[in-house]
C-alpha cells in the first residue's frame, strides 16, 4: 500500500464515524440516540398545540437523551418483562395506531372548498329572516308590569324604568336592550309578542313567560346578518373534517363483528 492509499484510508476512517454521528445527537453507554427522536418529540408538541419556539429544540435534545438514560436503566432492571409493562405497552401501541389511522384518513379525505361552500350556503339559508332589536322590562308580578306600562304611557323613559326595575341582570343595566336576535332565540311567548310589534311600539299588556312578566318595546328590525364565507371557512373545514372522521369511525364500528353491546 502506498502513502497516498494510506492517507485516503485514514481520511475515510475519520469521515465515516463523523457521518454516522451526524445522524445522532449523542451516544449513551455505547448506544446512539438518533436525531429523529428530537424531530418526533417536537412534532408531538406541535400536534398538542404547544408553540414550537427555537429554544424548544435544545430542551427536546435534553429530553431524548434523558429518556435514553432512564430507558436503559429500566431495561437493566428487567421492567420490559413485567406484565404491567406489557399491558401498558399494548394500550400505547393501540393509541398510536388509532391516531395514525385517523390522521391517514383525514389526509386522504380532505374537505374540499366546494363542500365547505355548500355547507355555508345551507347554514346561511337556515339563518335568513328578520332580526329584531328589542328592549324589555322583566318583573315578577303582573300588577307591577301594568303599573310600569302606565308610567311609560305617562311619559317615563323605558330605559330608565328598565334599569331601575327589571329583574333581568343581563339587560337591565343597558336599559333593557337585548340587541338584534331572531324570535326563535327567545321563549315562544316572548318571541311571538316581539315579532307582532312595529318599530317603536310597546306591548300594551304584560307578556307572561316562565321567567315572569315582560314589557317589550321594539326598537328596530333588519335582515339577518351572516358573516362572509372566507371569515368562517376555517371553522367550516374543521367541522366538516370532524364529521367525515366521525362517520368513518361509525362505519368501522358498524362493520365490525363483535358480541359486545355498546352503551350508546
Amino acid at each position: 500500500m502506498n502513502l497516498k492509499s494510506t492517507v485516503l484510508l485514514a481520511a475515510m476512517a475519520v469521515i465515516l464515524p463523523m457521518g454516522a454521528y451526524a445522524q445522532n445527537i449523542a451516544i449513551v453507554n455505547g448506544k446512539p440516540v438518533p436525531k429523529a427522536r428530537v424531530s418526533m418529540l417536537m412534532q408531538q408538541a406541535s400536534r398538542n398545540g404547544q408553540p414550537v419556539a427555537p429554544e424548544m429544540e435544545a430542551r427536546a435534545k435534553d429530553e431524548v437523551v434523558l429518556r435514553e438514560i432512564f430507558a436503559q436503566e429500566a431495561e437493566k432492571k428487567g421492567i420490559p418483562a413485567t406484565a404491567d409493562y406489557k399491558a401498558q405497552l399494548e394500550l400505547l401501541r393501540q393509541t398510536v395506531l388509532i391516531r395514525e389511522l385517523f390522521a391517514d384518513f383525514q389526509k386522504k379525505n380532505p374537505v374540499t372548498d366546494a363542500e365547505a361552500k355548500a355547507e355555508y350556503d345551507k347554514v346561511k339559508a337556515s339563518s335568513s329572516g328578520t332580526e329584531y332589536r328589542a328592549r324589555h322590562i322583566l318583573v315578577e308580578k303582573e300588577e307591577d308590569a301594568k303599573r310600569l306600562i302606565a308610567e311609560i304611557k305617562a311619559g317615563a323613559k323605558f330605559e330608565d324604568l328598565a334599569k331601575k326595575n327589571s329583574k333581568d341582570p343581563g339587560s337591565a343595566e343597558n336599559g333593557g336592550d337585548l340587541d338584534f336576535a331572531k324570535p326563535d332565540a327567545y321563549v315562544p311567548e316572548f318571541g311571538q309578542a316581539m315579532a307582532g310589534l312595529k318599530k317603536g311600539e310597546m306591548t300594551q299588556e304584560p307578556v307572561k313567560t316562565q321567567f315572569g312578566y315582560h314589557i317589550i318595546k321594539l326598537e328596530d328590525t333588519r335582515e339577518a346578518q351572516f358573516p362572509a364565507f372566507d371569515e368562517v371557512k376555517p371553522q367550516l373545514l374543521q367541522r366538516l373534517s370532524q364529521a367525515k372522521l366521525q362517520k368513518y369511525q361509525e362505519d368501522l364500528r358498524a362493520a365490525a363483528k363483535t358480541d359486545y353491546k355498546f352503551s350508546q
